[in-house]
């Protein structure tokens, strides 16, 4: 098939690379360095047992009109750059082309054919103006879970830690021919992709710790680890993921595990920084909004009181806007 990764970061990479080995036509859609370093050597990936592959077969271009239609169109990026590419990817879809949309948090289709009183609603929180449901048709959107881990470490190159689970669904919970289709492409490139018939239950089991753990490491600069095993910080993680849960609830999502099963699955993965904090250390802009802000609004549309979500929130975005003001002021007495 025809696939488009447009990203070729940690997790766009990783998936970019293992469909170009198993024989898919795989475009990356990328800038800068990631672009020359594919167009000159392909796309490198070293597996977490050392084995190192290249995909010299795959395309890379920063022009949409380039790389024309496509059978799939994986979004690899974070959902606040969603907004960014709105306008161009238009030109990458057909008559069939599928859209497989791989960013954490509540995404921007979520109540697309959702059912009930909120169906149709748009989440402001991921989708401010509006632009991203305008462009991108809900219609064509199969939901994704990403669970591996893995990490850019050279332009061009991607080391990956751990995990192989991509499940997919449509969201009116159907199993379709081209979900089914989509699946077996991912499973023969050797990752776990069942397609699921409810696949926001499984948004939420993901959301549920990053909701928590994503802001509280940001804010604390602690590990998993250190979260669950502090008293102070892992009632206070109980707590948003409490208000969480009743959120879920009332939109007809139950979790397959308990809260404590969960938590306790986070302090098993010991010291590891999660990626809110590996992108305030890094100088990147945080992503915020898809994972708490996005919760707080849908327990405002719910009716459900969110102090501990809603007091979290406030200071990570406190946070990023004191890092912006930061770097601009750096910027401006380089310049000067």
């Amino acid at each position: 098939m025809k696939i488009a990764i447009i990203g070729a970061g940690a997790i766009g990479g990783y998936v970019g690379v293992k469909l170009a080995l198993a024989g898919e036509d795989v475009t990356f859609i990328v800038r800068g360095a990631n672009l020359e370093a594919i167009r000159k050597n392909g796309a490198k990936l070293i597996m977490h047992d050392g084995s190192e592959h290249i995909a010299s077969n795959v395309k890379a271009t920063n022009n949409y009109d380039e790389a024309g239609h496509q059978d799939v169109i994986v979004l690899a990026m974070k959902a606040h750059q969603l907004e960014a590419i709105a306008d161009d990817l238009p030109k990458l879809i057909g008559p069939e082309t599928v859209i497989v949309t791989m960013q954490n948090g509540i995404p921007f289709w979520y109540f697309h054919k959702h059912g009930g009183k909120l169906a149709g609603t748009r989440v402001e929180s991921v989708d401010p103006t509006g632009k991203i449901t305008a462009k991108i048709p809900a219609d064509r959107v199969l939901g994704c879970v990403v669970y591996p881990a893995s990490e850019l470490i050279a332009p061009g190159v991607i080391k990956h830690i751990e995990g192989d689970r991509f499940p997919i669904g449509e969201l009116d919970g159907s199993t379709s021919e081209r979900a089914t289709r989509v699946s077996e492409c991912f499973t023969n490139a050797g990752f776990k992709s069942p397609v699921l018939d409810n696949i926001r239950s499984e948004i939420w089991l993901k959301l549920w710790g990053n909701l928590t753990f994503n802001p509280i490491s940001a804010l604390s600069h602690s590990t998993l680890q250190d979260i669950c095993q502090y008293p102070l910080s892992r009632e206070l993680a109980a707590a948003m993921m409490t208000e969480a849960q009743t959120i879920a609830h009332k939109l007809g999502i139950e979790f397959r595990v308990t809260l404590e099963k969960r938590i306790a699955g986070a302090e098993k993965v010991g010291k590891h920084k999660t990626s809110m904090l590996q992108d305030v250390e890094a100088g990147r802009d945080p992503e915020i909004d898809a994972l708490v802000g996005s919760v707080a609004e849908l327990g405002r549309l719910t009716e459900t009181p969110t102090p501990h979500i809603d007091t979290v929130y406030a200071l990570v975005k406190l946070l990023a806007k004191t890092m912006n003001e930061e770097t601009g002021q750096v910027k401006l007495q380089k310049v000067a």
